[in-house]
């Protein structure tokens, strides 16, 4: 039987802007396994980063639950979210985030480190991640002496280098041009599937959602099998 990493339960979100009320999401039911990669897609302004923010607990819902790994996040006060994040979540966005005063090694090691590792055994774990990369020769480079696809590498290792249960990316190769696109992201999958983590990529490529084990498209709030 497959194990449930991610288990969202009529997830709904409405924003309000002066008299009007916009429902981005109307209910959402998605379940996501160990060792499964989902894409979701959909057009702009359909709530695809909204919905990834509620499943990352970033934010949370009007309605609904968000479970991480069978137990219920409803509920949790900030101190409890927090911890789950830092434990069984992993984060990849659009643009890479990477903290600009500090190397590649050091951006990589940096969530070990809050997670409670001891700083050799989380620069040990991130010299490993940058290795499965192909990375070793830029570990000392700062952000600003890697290339786009380089920084985006290290912005998937930085998310995996606390052994995450649960990797979430929003659009993690869109500000790549095609080719270094599609290199980078044959490097995330090998890495999420090699690693057995369950994710879900937000993503408005169809050929990278082909890659992926499933996918699902966000229309109306609502998802539906894509």
């Amino acid at each position: 039987m497959s194990e449930r990493v991610l288990d969202l339960t009529g997830v709904k979100r409405t924003f309000h802007q002066g008299r009007l009320d916009l429902e981005i999401l109307r209910g959402v039911d998605l379940a996501v396994n160990k060792g499964e990669i989902v894409a979701l897609v959909g057009p702009s302004g359909a709530g695809k980063s909204t919905l990834l923010h509620i499943a990352g607990l970033l934010e949370p819902p009007d309605a609904g639950d968000v479970a991480i790994g069978g137990q219920s996040c409803n509920g949790m006060d900030d101190d409890a979210r927090t911890a789950m994040r830092r434990d069984h979540l992993g984060f990849v966005y659009q643009y890479h985030h990477l903290l600009p005063e500090f190397s590649a090694l050091e951006n990589v090691a940096i969530p070990g480190i809050i997670s409670g590792l001891g700083r050799r055994q989380a620069r040990e774990r991130a010299k490993e991640i940058l290795g499965w990369m192909g990375l070793e020769a830029r570990e000392k480079h700062r952000p600003a002496r890697l290339s786009g696809g380089e920084q985006q590498r290290v912005a998937i290792a930085r998310a995996l280098a606390s052994k995450p249960t649960l990797l979430l990316a929003d659009e993690p190769t869109g500000n790549l041009d095609p080719a270094t696109a599609a290199d980078v992201f044959e490097v995330l999958l090998k890495l999420v599937k090699g690693a057995g983590l369950a994710a879900l990529v937000g993503t408005h490529n169809p050929e990278l959602a082909s890659r992926m084990d499933r996918a699902v498209r966000l229309e109306e709030g609502r998802l539906v099998d894509a």
